[in-house]
C-alpha cells in the first residue's frame, strides 16, 4: 500500500500548458472519456477500490492505496448520514463529505495529511504536498470509486478540465479541477479540493462559475 511509482514529466501537461501560454485567458474543456485524463498525465486509473494517489506535484509520484470493505461501508454511512434528501443538491453535499473522508484516509497512510492549501512553488517534489494536477486526478479517482460502488444516483463522473487567466499573474495560473455531471440536466460541477488543506470538504461549484474572477471568491468548502 505504501509502494511508490515515479514518472517522467508529462508530455501531455507540457503540450496543454504550452498552448495555454499563447492566450491570456482560456478554458481547457475535454469532452472525451475520463480515461483520457489519466493518459494525458501518464497516471493510473483506479482498479476496483484501489486508487493511485498522486503527490509531489504533477503526479510525479503515484502511491497505490486500497479502500477496504470496511472503508467502503464507512463511506456509505458518511454519505447516507449527510444526505438529507434524495436530491442532486444533497448528493453533492454528501459527495463533498465523502471526498474529505477519503483524502483524510489516504493522507494518514501516504503522508499527504500535511498537504497545505493552494500552491507553494517551493513544494514541488515534496512527497507530502499536492498541486492541482494531483488533487484533480485524486478527486476524480475517489469519485470513480464512489460511482463504481453505486453511491452516486444523480451524478456521473466527468473529465477534469482547466482554466487560466495569465492577465492576473500567478493567481491566474492554469488550474485543474475534477468534474461531476448532473444526470437530470447535464449541468457540470467543478469539485475542487486544492484550495483547502488535506481532508477538508471540497468546493463544488457550477463549472462555468468556477475560477472566473478568483479562487478566493469561490464558495467555502461544502459543509
Amino acid at each position: 500500500m505504501t509502494g511508490q511509482i515515479s514518472r517522467a514529466t508529462s508530455v501531455g501537461l507540457l503540450a496543454v500548458l504550452g498552448f495555454g501560454l499563447l492566450l491570456a485567458g482560456c478554458t481547457h474543456v475535454r469532452n472525451g472519456p475520463v480515461s483520457q485524463h489519466y493518459r494525458d498525465f501518464q497516471t493510473r486509473e483506479p482498479h476496483f477500490n484501489t486508487v493511485y494517489v498522486c503527490h509531489s506535484y504533477g503526479c510525479r509520484m503515484q502511491t497505490p492505496f486500497r479502500f477496504t470493505d470496511d472503508d467502503i461501508q464507512q463511506l456509505k454511512i458518511v454519505m447516507d448520514k449527510t444526505r438529507k434528501a434524495d436530491t442532486p443538491a444533497e448528493e453533492r453535499r454528501a459527495i463533498a463529505y465523502a471526498i474529505g473522508w477519503m483524502e483524510t484516509r489516504t493522507g494518514e497512510v501516504i503522508g499527504t495529511k500535511a498537504d497545505r492549501p493552494g500552491m507553494d512553488f517551493l513544494a514541488s517534489g515534496d512527497p507530502t504536498q499536492q498541486d492541482c494536477v494531483d488533487e484533480s486526478t485524486n478527486t476524480t479517482s475517489y469519485l470513480l470509486v464512489l460511482e463504481r460502488n453505486g453511491f452516486l444516483r444523480h451524478h456521473t463522473v466527468g473529465t477534469p478540465f482547466a482554466k487560466e487567466n495569465y492577465l492576473r499573474g500567478v493567481s491566474g495560473w492554469t488550474h485543474w479541477t475534477a468534474v461531476i455531471k448532473e444526470n437530470g440536466n447535464g449541468q457540470k460541477w467543478a469539485v475542487d479540493s486544492w484550495i483547502y488543506a488535506n481532508g477538508e470538504n471540497p468546493a463544488i461549484v457550477e463549472a462555468e462559475k468556477w475560477y472566473i474572477a478568483s479562487l478566493d471568491q469561490l464558495p467555502a468548502a461544502t459543509h
